[in-house]
């Protein structure tokens, strides 16, 4: 594949702002490689043992791209910047959740008046000399 010129992906960016769908079809092949060496970039500064890959981050990034229809593109500069930030934002919302897991997040939350338990047996509480 030859050598794009940072004013052709400029421009497929400027036409796929005014809603050319066409230009981000042929965007997406232009820019996958560099939007790669970003992620991997990243995925190196993370724990061992991640459990999310480069190209997850890469494709988790591409969908919020899509989505991001209102963008005023400027230049290749602007839409690499932001989709650094995308990947950063999609990496601190991966560790978010998992810490949010791993403090017991996924735990089923009960009121105090739900989690209040009558008991029905009577026995007699002891008191014992240390607690006079």
């Amino acid at each position: 594949m030859a050598a794009t010129s940072p004013q052709e992906v400029t421009g497929l960016l400027l036409a796929w702002s005014e809603g050319e769908q066409a230009a981000f079809e042929k965007l997406v092949p232009l820019v996958y490689a560099e939007l790669r060496r970003v992620a991997h970039r990243y995925m190196g500064r993370e724990r061992p043992g991640h459990s999310l890959q480069t190209t997850a981050l890469v494709n988790e990034a591409y969908l919020r791209l899509i989505d991001a229809r209102r963008v005023r593109w400027q230049n290749r500069a602007h839409f690499f910047a932001v989709s650094a930030q995308l990947m950063r934002r999609i990496l601190v919302d991966f560790a978010r959740s998992r810490q949010y897991l791993k403090r017991g997040g996924a735990v089923q939350k009960v009121s105090f008046d739900e989690g209040l338990v009558v008991s029905t047996n009577k026995a007699k509480i002891e008191w014992h000399s240390t607690m006079r």
